[in-house]
């Protein structure tokens, strides 16, 4: 039996890993549960799952969350300096599922105590990559990713055929040409391109293949999310930006592939459910037996697979342009993106401003580095108040034209 910490318990991956913790309840024990201000449901996960102390970041809801598990001998942790350290706790996996910056200290805690990692929390290794490998190095811990693509390629390179690596160490293995992650193409993917402009947050959800959150789901319209994994895969499996490619793939079945120096090709298939690759993380070396919906090949009739369009697709190579560049290029870019994105869901900029406004930033980079958390939480800061200044303009520019006689914009 595996024991268990759960970083953000109430959200998608960490729904998810509970749903796991059911399927099979004899392969885990949930010791600890994280989440930010879901203080309802985190006392309902509390009560079922019976952790050692649950975390709360919000202070404000901790009453509350008290007053819930009273009588219950669960122990209750407030705030975000708190929910950090219970990071720490030593468990046998760490679920890191916190969206955005805010889940990189607790990825930083748990390795720096040389835990195993789950990584769900892609801007940890976007914004931080080098500090997150080197802290995990340093401590010996273990970095297991959960993205579905990023699982698909550690299977098929390090995952199989009972091979004990993990992914602190890739580059050892010197058989591998360059690796393939997949894409939907998103909800855009066949739309006139003259009419981006008028693409509204209401189509930019409605993600084709998966259902996630809002602002996952505009990245993954725009493919920065697909930028994002490059970064992410460049610093997890130790390759060049030149060894990863990226194709479209709408059926969304091969979620990636493996080349090696001998013409070989992997490739890992399942269904778009993010229970498999999470279910793999936290039973790797072993298979976790909960039974899905299997993938069914015929009834999808024929593969599909297509080069990424630049004009379509501009901000998957913004997030190119910053790995290649290196620095502090990717924090910016994440943290530009994520300012534009919610401008854009709050109908404040338009769907291709997002990469104007990425890109604006990108070229006026502010100073800083990324050696430490504080340097990243700084460059980070500077980067969101340049992104929303952006906006700002964008916004007011927009305000201001004059209406056309037909009373359009």
């Amino acid at each position: 039996m595996k024991s268990l910490t759960i970083l953000g318990s109430t959200g998608s991956i960490g729904t998810s890993t509970l749903a796991l913790v059911d399927a099979c309840p004899e392969a885990f024990d949930v010791k600890v549960l994280v989440a930010g201000s879901n203080t309802a449901l985190l006392a309902e996960q509390a009560l079922k799952y019976r952790p050692d102390i649950v975390g709360l970041a919000s202070t404000a809801d901790a009453a509350a969350l008290r007053e819930a598990l009273a009588g219950s001998g669960i122990e209750v942790a407030e705030g975000e300096d708190a929910c950090t350290e219970l990071a720490r706790c030593p468990v046998d996996v760490v679920i890191a599922g916190i969206v955005g910056l805010a889940g990189l200290p607790g990825v930083l805690a748990a390795l720096a105590c040389g835990q195993t990692v789950a990584l769900a929390n892609k801007e940890s290794l976007v914004s931080a990559g080098a500090l997150a490998m080197a802290t995990a190095r340093r401590h010996g811990a273990r970095l297991l990713p959960v993205d579905s693509e990023h699982s698909a390629i550690f299977q098929c390179w390090l995952g199989w055929s009972g091979h004990q690596k993990d992914v602190t160490a890739p580059s050892a293995n010197g058989s591998v040409d360059r690796i393939c992650l997949t894409a939907s193409g998103g909800p855009f993917r066949m739309r006139d391109l003259d009419s981006f402009s008028m693409i509204t947050p209401e189509e930019a959800v409605k993600h084709p293949n998966w259902s996630m959150g809002q602002k996952i789901s505009v990245d993954s319209a725009t493919m920065m999310n697909k930028g994002l994994e490059v970064i992410e895969a460049a610093w997890l499996f130790d390759l060049s930006p030149q060894s990863i490619e990226v194709l479209i793939h709408p059926q969304v079945a091969i979620h990636g592939l493996v080349y090696f120096h001998d013409g070989s090709v992997i490739g890992q298939l399942g269904t778009a459910d993010m229970k498999t690759p999470i279910s793999y993380a936290l039973a790797w070396p072993d298979r976790l037996d909960w039974r899905p919906e299997p993938l069914d090949l015929l009834s999808m009739g024929r593969l599909e697979f297509m080069p990424v369009d630049p004009d379509r697709y501009p901000c998957f190579f913004l997030a190119r342009q910053a790995l290649a560049e290196g620095g502090v290029m990717p924090a910016v870019l994440n943290a530009a993106n994520e300012v534009a994105v919610a401008a854009f869901l709050a109908r404040q900029i338009g769907f291709t401003d997002i990469a104007a406004v990425v890109g604006h930033c990108l070229d006026h980079v502010p100073e800083g580095d990324v050696d430490s958390l504080e340097a990243v939480i700084a460059v980070d800061g500077r980067a969101r108040d340049l992104a929303k200044t952006r906006c700002g303009a964008i916004s007011q520019a927009a305000s201001t034209k004059p209406l056309s006689p037909a009373g359009g914009v």
